[in-house]
């Protein structure tokens, strides 16, 4: 059938609606009205797509930009998510409330890549739109759309949480908390995501990407989604206001403070009686190991609100409701006297929805949101990770070999060292060892005075001789004249010095026999 026999008595461009069956696509995406003719009233429809009449076709050229952008900036968001899965937590600081964050936006960048590969058909037929049932595109797109943005807006609710509860009530979160809100993060997105698509579904209503239908699409996405993005929002401003009321009270406290005091803390010196000094440092810390997470969350949430608000605008736009067939008539009489001159009409869609620089707004913003989570999140800390491990991996620089290394060569005893010519062989069978053990004195005698190896390498280099100062106290002495009848006096019994030493009568000492027993 022809597109001018489809018309059927509908004025061009518009289609006779009774022409095309009502089984398969989205038939409830239609735009239709009715129109009286002298054999009734005839519904006539708006050929598929919808947008193309309603915007430019410069417009929908330029919605091909936002799909191009997810494609640069999704490698950023991966790269941050290999970073935390292969450095260590010294060069990334990870943190899951982080990393999740990251994966919805992930899911989000993804599904509007899909459709450069893809290329799908927006259209069932001329009047009807594809859908989630239709289009397995359509299918993926938009549930990854919609699971994506649950997540991030839900992970922005628990971060703020966990930042409120830090800072205003000095709770340290845990693994409890952490459980929890894994559960609450992605269980949330997971449930809300099935009853948006068993109550509401998808479909090709602006680009290539599927977003939800406007059919109780408030009453399962974007009032739920505003709820937690506005308690987000109030949290993170009441966080701020604690933050700036404890540095206004920190300016005009006088009292001392304990933090750079040695007296130990007292009682009064606890959490509830701390000076304001005490709690500003102690915000001041956090919000210097938050500050990214809270650029992070406002930004996001700004965005969530910006695109929840064009959205439902849009949603009110196609509505079947007399106001909205009261806006439309005028564009809508303009095309069938102009036959179908979209250009002449255009001035006429002003009252129908955003305009176009809104919703080319609302798709760059919403593909930007990788890149702000990218510049927030990384740290140089980050690059130099990459640098060492690479390093680490491709760089091999000679290591010292430690007195340490001895249990690995069979050989037990303390204070040994290889030799410096053994240190340079890969294979030793007998490794050469040098030993100052005390237990061997004399045998060790002519090491300990510059001996050489059976390498020939040096031990020491020349001899050591050991001078014993005059004033040194590191050897047994005899007592002082001043106290000349202690030696005779003194009892070893009652010390725990050896009884072996023994005094002469000349106040001389015998150290053989201490040493020798």
């Amino acid at each position: 059938m022809t597109t001018q026999a489809k018309n059927g008595l509908c004025p061009t461009p518009f289609l006779q609606e009774n022409l095309f069956p009502r089984t398969g696509g989205f038939v409830d995406g239609r735009y239709c009205e009715n129109i009286t003719t002298s054999q009734g009233d005839i519904s006539c429809c708006l050929p598929c797509p919808q947008a193309e009449w309603r915007y430019s076709d410069d417009l929908i050229s330029k919605t091909f930009i936002s799909s191009w952008i997810n494609v640069a900036i999704l490698p950023l968001s991966i790269f941050l998510l290999v970073t935390y899965a292969v450095l260590p937590p010294k060069w990334t600081h990870r943190h899951y409330l982080t990393i999740c964050f990251t994966i919805g936006i992930c899911l989000m960048e993804i599904a509007f890549i899909i459709p450069l590969g893809t290329k799908p058909n927006e259209c069932y037929n001329e009047i009807t739109p594809n859908d989630m049932r239709s289009d397995l595109s359509c299918a993926f797109t938009g549930s990854l759309l919609l699971f994506g943005g649950w997540a991030v807006v839900i992970w922005s609710f628990l971060r703020t949480i966990a930042l409120h509860l830090q800072v205003c009530w000095e709770i340290i979160i845990g693994p409890k908390f952490m459980w929890g809100a894994l559960i609450v993060g992605w269980g949330i997105p997971a449930i809300g995501l099935a009853v948006m698509l068993v109550l509401t579904g998808v479909s090709y209503r602006f680009g290539n990407v599927c977003h939800i239908n406007h059919a109780n699409s408030l009453q399962d996405y974007w009032i739920p989604l505003m709820v937690f993005a506005a308690i987000a929002l109030v949290l993170q401003m009441t966080t701020l206001v604690y933050c700036v009321h404890v540095y206004v009270r920190s300016l005009f406290d006088n009292s001392p403070t304990t933090t750079n005091s040695s007296a130990l803390p007292s009682y009064s010196g606890s959490v509830r009686t701390q000076t304001a000094r005490q709690a500003y440092k102690r915000v001041q810390r956090v919000i210097q190991l938050q500050w990214r997470g809270i650029a992070v969350v406002f930004t996001i949430i700004g965005n969530v609100i910006f695109f929840a608000i064009v959205f439902i605008s849009m949603d009110n736009s196609v509505k079947s409701s007399p106001e909205t067939a009261t806006k439309g008539r005028p564009w809508i009489i303009c095309l069938a006297l102009t036959q179908g001159d979209k250009e002449k009409c255009h001035s006429y869609t002003t009252d129908l929805g955003p305009n176009e620089a809104t919703v080319l707004a609302v798709l760059i913003l919403l593909s930007l949101s990788g890149m702000w989570n990218f510049i927030f999140v990384i740290r140089t800390s980050m690059l130099v990770g990459w640098v060492k491990f690479f390093k680490s991996k491709f760089v091999h620089s000679n290591e010292f070999v430690s007195a340490d290394a001895r249990g690995h060569l069979g050989d037990t005893r303390a204070y040994e060292m290889l030799s410096s010519s053994a240190s340079h062989q890969l294979k030793m069978p007998e490794p050469t060892v040098t030993s100052t053990s005390p237990t061997d004195i004399s045998s060790s005698k002519s090491r300990l005075s510059g001996g050489k190896s059976a390498e020939g390498g040096d031990y020491f280099g020349r001899e050591a001789k050991y001078t014993s100062p005059a004033m040194s106290f590191s050897s047994p002495r005899p007592p002082s004249s001043a106290h000349g009848n202690y030696s005779r006096d003194w009892d070893a019994r009652a010390t725990f010095a050896r009884p072996n030493p023994t005094y002469s009568h000349g106040n001389s000492y015998s150290y053989s026999s201490y040493r020798n027993s």
